[in-house]
């Protein structure tokens, strides 16, 4: 499977997916001008991975800021880690949050609500 790698840039998020290194971070700041194409990629990752996964996988979100349209993003990424999970591979999502940013836990309760994985919040120093 091949590695999607990102590098975080102004308000293009870093990305990578790396099966072989059980590597799935999502970090930085995400506004990408057109989401769908800067988000297909990954979609097409998850997908293939979806049916080969590894034998768990634990997806990290390190984010300090996402537009609105990222967030709607980052929820159908969620639901394809559901589709992980729903397939028998246990998905743990770490969601990492600035200590002093209520906004980000708060966007990471809601999104630990509305989809069945094992969620965890995590506070940072920044």
């Amino acid at each position: 499977m091949d590695i999607i790698s990102y590098n975080e840039s102004g308000y293009l998020p870093g990305i990578i997916l790396d099966k072989e290194r059980g590597i799935y971070t999502m970090s930085g700041k995400a506004c990408p001008e057109d989401p769908v194409e800067f988000y297909q990629p990954i979609f097409d990752w998850l997908d293939n991975y979806i049916e080969n996964p590894s034998d768990e996988m634990i997806f990290q979100f390190k984010m300090i800021y996402y537009n609105t349209a990222t967030s709607k993003v980052l929820m159908m990424i969620l639901q394809k880690l559901e589709e992980v999970a729903d397939n028998g591979t246990p998905v743990k999502v770490k969601w990492y949050y600035p200590e002093d940013d209520e906004d980000m836990f708060e966007a990471g309760e809601d999104y630990s609500e509305m989809v069945e994985l094992d969620f965890e919040l995590i506070s940072v120093d920044e």
